[in-house]
Parts: structure tokens; sequence; C-alpha cells
């Protein structure tokens, strides 16, 4: 689909249009703007100079002109003086403030990039602040769009991004499903609102050739991971037939049915939600395959099954972000070590463990030692083939290393020998 199709309603203003251009200052320190001016786009409340500009004296999500020490121009951004990140840059052009014109430039930047990389319309289309919209989110399900807005900067501009998705895409339905805990910190209510269309009972997914859905009503965050797709091609070409896999936090059983359409003979789904569950049997029917479900705690299920004696060939960890938050990751990396242990002990002698985490206070090299200490705890031996990240519709933005969050380790394990 191309940007504007002759179908597109004429464009036409957002409402309560903004004047960037005349907002007030808002200053930082002497110092503060060297990592703005390397590219990131968050400024902390810490590093704004409160005796020129108090941050008290801003209104949430007001249009606001960043300048450093000196009053050199830094950006236009938005501002929330009761937060701890209080300001996000939306433009580094003096010239070009928040806009309807400047809202469709980086929309249609964003589709751009998506139709180069993906045969249909089925992928997040933009991806906060690596598309240069900070606290913006907005998944592609054909003329289904499903958004997430976190920021009460980015909730002010609502209507006009909506008027620039409606002129970009012209979708048939917009949902905003704001209802994650991350709206609380910029003190912003918890709601599901449907602007356009009405909302599907289930979004369709496709993926790689394979059929998918996911019920809105109880889907998780914006519901699909469209962020694991490139790891799951990766499964796809290191799988060998015959495999018995089994896939830990399977949610709706993406792993699990890419895996049994690409050669392997079973398939077992362990999740903690019976809708999940649910969901993942019936994409398995969608797609002609079948596979089992074992509903429980994940540490809990992986004991079981390893007092039980099963044994697999292929086991894919992709649990929810155990670390949230930086005081939370020692033990965050204590479970990650432990869930990986369990894992080996349910591997053949020779086998595949796929190893993922999206959690971003732990780096690469934190989940590379939590596989490495539970292979010596079992007395395996791990050989790393390939490191994955997320796919390319969530891109990562160089100067904001929070953009960066996925990891995945595609490793062959053994049994140690010598």
């Amino acid at each position: 689909m191309s940007p504007a199709t002759p179908e597109a309603p004429a464009r036409r203003a957002p409402a309560n249009p903004r004047s960037d251009a005349d907002a007030p200052v808002l200053r930082l320190r002497r110092g503060e703007e060297r990592r703005l001016r390397a590219g990131h786009l968050w400024v902390f409340a810490n590093e704004v100079d409160n005796e020129a500009t108090p941050l008290g004296s801003f209104e949430t999500g007001q249009a606001v002109r960043l300048h450093d020490w000196r009053e050199q121009f830094l950006g236009h951004a938005y501002v929330n003086p009761h937060a701890l990140i209080c300001a996000r840059i939306m433009s580094r052009d003096p010239r070009r403030p928040v806009d309807h014109a400047l809202l469709v430039e980086r929309l249609d930047s964003a589709l751009r990039l998506r139709m180069r990389h993906y045969p249909t319309p089925h992928y997040r289309l933009v991806f906060g602040e690596a598309d240069l919209l900070p606290g913006l989110v907005l998944d592609r399900y054909g003329q289904v769009l499903v958004g997430q807005i976190a920021t009460a900067g980015m909730e002010a501009l609502r209507p006009a991004v909506e008027a620039a998705v409606a002129e970009v895409i012209a979708p048939e339905v917009l949902l905003w499903k704001n209802d994650g805990s991350a709206r609380e910190l910029e003190q912003l209510p918890r709601e599901v609102t449907c602007p356009v269309g009405t909302a599907p009972a289930a979004l369709a997914v496709h993926e790689s050739g394979l059929d998918f859905e996911a019920p809105l009503a109880s889907a998780q965050k914006t519901g699909w991971f469209y962020d694991q797709a490139a790891n799951r091609a990766t499964l796809r070409r290191l799988l060998w037939p015959g495999a018995r896999v089994l896939d830990v936090c399977s949610y709706l059983g993406a792993w699990s049915v890419t895996a049994l359409k690409h050669g392997a003979r079973e398939a077992w789904c362990v999740d903690s939600s019976a809708a999940a569950l649910a969901g993942a049997a019936a994409n398995a029917e969608r797609n002609g395959v079948a596979l089992h479900a074992l509903r429980g705690d994940a540490f809990e299920v992986l004991e079981q099954l390893r007092q039980a004696g099963e044994r697999f060939d292929v086991v894919v960890l992709d649990p929810p972000a155990f670390i949230k938050r930086r005081k939370d990751a020692p033990r965050g990396q204590a479970a990650y070590r432990k869930l990986n242990q369990l894992a080996m002990e349910l591997l053949e002698r020779d086998a595949l463990l796929v190893s993922c985490s999206c959690s971003y206070h732990l780096s690469e090299e934190d989940l590379e030692a939590a596989i490495q200490a539970a292979a010596r705890h079992t007395g395996r031996f791990v050989q790393i083939l390939e490191a994955g990240g997320q796919s390319p519709d969530h891109p990562v933005h160089p100067a904001i290393p929070e953009t960066r969050y996925l990891k995945a380790f595609f490793c062959r394990v053994t049994r140690e020998v010598g």
C-alpha cells in the first residue's frame, strides 16, 4: 500500500493545532546538553535549570523550546513536570515545530521502512524514539492499527497523530490500547478507546507465510510480538526434521507453530495463561498442525518435566522481562540462570537452546553469563551459534541504548567430553 492512496481522506488540520514556534523555553543546566547533542531525546528532571525555568511552571504535555545553558536551541520538545523523564525532543530544526506536516513526514518515513522489508502490512509501524516519535507505538494488522501512548506529551498530540494516521494509512480501525502500567508514571489513566471503526474480536497476523490470530481483549500489550519475527526465522533455518520442541512462555504459540510447520514432529507449549494456550492451540489448528499445552508457572512446569524424565531436542525460552528496574537486576539475573539451568536439564545429548531476554537492564554479556553458569551447573558444553535481536520493524537508535532491548542466543548444547 502506498503512503497515500486515492481513497485516503483529504488532508485535514489536527484538532487544537499547536504553535510550538512560540512555545516557552525550557533551559538546561550547564553541561547537561552533551547527551542530547549526541542524539538522545530524553531530558531528566535533574538536568533542568529550575532557577531560570522552573519545571513547576509548565503544564503537563506542554510544548516547549529546549535551550542549553547558553540559550542555544536544542529542539522542540514536550514536557511533563511530574515525570523523571521530564521532556522529550520531537524536532531539532528550529524552523520545524511539531505540527501536522511533521507528524505526516515521520509516519511516512516509518511506513517506507516497513514496506521495504515486509511483504504484507503486518509489522510494528512506529517504534517510539527509534522512529523519532517518542511515546508512541503503533502496530499494524492489515487495515487495523493498534496503538499505545505512554507519555503525557504524546497524549496531548493524540488528535494530531490521529489526523496524520488518517492521511498516511487511512486505516479501517484505529484502536488505542492504553492499558499499560507505563502510563501511570506519567499520571495518565488506563483506557481503551477506538476513535476509528469498530474494534475486532481478534487481530489477524501474517508472519513468514503463516497465519495467526491474537484475541484482542486478552492480548498482551498491542497484541503480537512482532519483535521476535526475525529470530523465529533463524529457528526455521537451524531446526532439523523430527525435532521435539518445548516452547516456554509460549503466549499464542508463534515459536511452536513455526517449528511444527518446518519439520518438528512434536511441540509442547508452556504458559501460565489458559487463554494464551487456547489461542496457541487455535493457531496451530489454523496452520494445519497440533501442539501439546501445559499450563503453569514456567519454573514449576520445567521441574515437573525433569522429574518425569522428559527430553527435548529444542527448548525455546521467551520469558517476560524479569528485570523491569535496574535495582531488580541481581534477582532477575538469578531467575535467568535458573530458567536456563532447568531448560538444559531437559535437553537431549546434542540439542538446541534458544534463550531470549526482553529486559533492557540485562545486557547481552549478562545473558551469556547466565547461560554459561547454567551449563557449568548441569555439566553441559554450550556453543553459541548465532545471536539475534529485534526485527527490522523495531529499529535501534544508536544514540538511545534504551531502544535496544531484545536479546536471543541460539546455542548448541552437548554433554561435556574429555
